[in-house]
């Protein structure tokens, strides 16, 4: 199974990187637009599902027509990169279209969908919205910065960013979320990777517990643009030494509820030790 997508996004072109169907996903789907130049425009239809725009870097103006009505969220975002401050998102609805135009030279998003039943309204979630926490300690110490959780009338989609520090773990200790039992609810998720400086480097492994759907075990070398599905799994990341790696985190599922999985128990004993 092809879980890791290596994009190398052309300005100016909005791509989808994966989409549902593919590498055992049933609800995701996960694209990029580099703009390369003020000006430049994209235009999407949502159709029957749900989508986030993500502003990695620059200010974009969102345009957007809903069940709910036209508006208009002017020159959003408030980072040159990914990594110079919290992130500014927007929600939008199913069964709508919506015009994302570059406002700066360096705008950058991605955006994320899943399926929805519900009509609920547009929504700018800007870096007040977003809930930051610091998790773990010493060497997997890193910073969850999450957008899009129950301050957003979304239907499946949760959404947010890990910040790791060079050499430092992350969904650690590992966890997944792939069986309905006791606390662990059924969730997929997408994982994109950014590295500061950008030639940085990290490793992935996705291993499947003892009740999970389906049989893995792998080791994934991460680039800045690579892209992972995670259908199934527990799902540890590392960042190379010296280098700051950024993930941008797509949960969908049975459940919009944010920690609803299960540490593998062999190492979930360095809990104790924070």
């Amino acid at each position: 199974m092809n879980l890791v997508y290596k994009s190398d996004p052309t300005p100016g072109e909005f791509k989808w990187i994966v989409t549902k169907g593919q590498s055992g996903l049933k609800h995701l789907s996960f694209g990029r637009m580099i703009f390369g130049a003020t000006g430049k425009t994209m235009q999407l239809q949502t159709g029957s599902d749900e989508m986030v725009v993500d502003i990695l870097g620059g200010k974009v103006s969102v345009s957007i027509k809903s069940p709910a009505g036209e508006v208009r969220f002017d020159k959003v975002g408030e980072r040159d990169n990914a990594f110079s401050g919290l992130p500014t998102m927007v929600y939008v609805p199913r069964n709508s279209s919506f015009t994302v135009t570059a406002d700066t030279d360096n705008a950058d998003i991605v955006v994320a969908a899943a399926p929805s039943k519900k009509d609920s309204k547009p929504q700018l979630v800007g870096t007040d919205g977003v809930m930051v926490k610091t998790v773990g300690g010493g060497n997997w110490q890193r910073s969850v910065n999450t957008s899009i959780h129950d301050n957003v009338d979304a239907d499946m989609l949760l959404i947010g960013e890990t910040l790791n520090p060079p050499g430092n773990w992350s969904s650690a200790p590992p966890h997944k979320h792939d069986v309905s039992k006791g606390q662990e609810k059924l969730m997929e998720e997408v994982y994109f990777f950014v590295f500061d400086p950008p030639q940085g480097f990290g490793m992935q492994r996705i291993y499947s517990g003892e009740d999970s759907p389906g049989q893995l075990d792998i080791g994934i070398p991460l680039e800045d643009g690579t892209t992972v599905a995670i259908p199934f799994g527990y799902h540890p990341v590392v960042a190379g030494p010296g280098y700051r790696m950024l993930y941008v985190w797509v949960l969908a599922g049975e459940t919009r509820e944010f920690g609803t999985w299960s540490d593998d128990p062999k190492h979930a004993w360095v809990k104790s030790t924070v």
